[in-house]
């Protein structure tokens, strides 16, 4: 694995979880392995908006 450094600090590697970015509901249901169905993507909306960042982080790490 690569590191990627920050500008800011020289030789400490950035380290980003999925959770750092915009993610939409369809988004959620994709990364869980679910089709975009309009049954995923309104369980992953409900699921974002209960669990926020929590709901992407037990998914994408």
């Amino acid at each position: 694995m690569s590191e990627i450094e920050t500008s800011e600090q020289p030789g400490k590697p950035l380290i980003r979880t999925g959770a750092e970015q915009s993610w939409d509901p369809e988004d959620l249901a994709v990364a869980q392995g679910k089709y975009p169905t309009p049954e995923n993507i309104a369980r992953a909306k409900a699921e974002l908006e209960r669990d926020g960042a929590a709901a992407i982080e037990r998914t994408v790490p």
